[in-house]
């Protein structure tokens, strides 16, 4: 994740003074620091991510920055089968940053998720420029340009493409 795209996060975070945060696609931490920089104090990141080795790594870089364990609560497995558990209306953010093909199903969960005037997420949707090019895509490519039109034709969303990174597609809801 480059300085920027974690900037941005951190202040989308406090924009929305986020208390709950969904994180799709744990990784090895990074964005879930930012997140936290981000987050009130007493606010805790949810993060889901199929690989517990990645949340691992995580806990460790977390408490290596000094967050408190009750700060991130981690859950193993994949999102589609562990966003249904989670709360209606009870995230402030989502962060999606996890498998390109779900994406538009992780967004159909945001909407769920997140409460009114709560912000959703998605990292990766430059696709190293490929969204853009002409010519014969790739699956992902795609999947991520359904999103684009998708979220830029929702009533129920407000978006904004930020140029930070490989590109963050964000959409606060309405």
């Amino acid at each position: 994740m480059s300085p920027s795209t974690g900037a941005a996060l951190r202040l989308l975070a406090a924009t929305v003074d986020a208390k709950a945060v969904a994180e799709i696609g744990t990784g090895t931490g990074v964005s879930g620091i930012h997140l936290l920089h981000g987050m009130r104090p007493d606010g805790v990141l949810t993060t889901v991510d199929p690989e517990p080795e990645h949340q691992q790594f995580a806990r460790q870089a977390f408490r290596a920055c000094g967050f408190a364990s009750n700060r991130a609560r981690f859950i193993p497995g994949r999102a589609l089968d562990v966003l249904p558990r989670l709360a209606d209306a009870g995230y402030d953010l989502v962060f999606c940053d996890g498998d390109r093909l779900e994406y538009m199903e992780y967004l159909a969960e945001s909407l769920r998720l997140l409460r009114p005037g709560g912000l959703v997420v998605f990292e990766g949707v430059f696709a190293n420029g490929r969204t853009v090019d002409s010519g014969p895509q790739p699956t992902e490519v795609i999947r991520i340009r359904e999103l684009l039109r998708t979220v830029r034709e929702s009533q129920d969303l407000l978006p904004s493409l930020l140029p930070v990174g490989d590109g963050l597609l964000c959409a606060v809801k309405r």
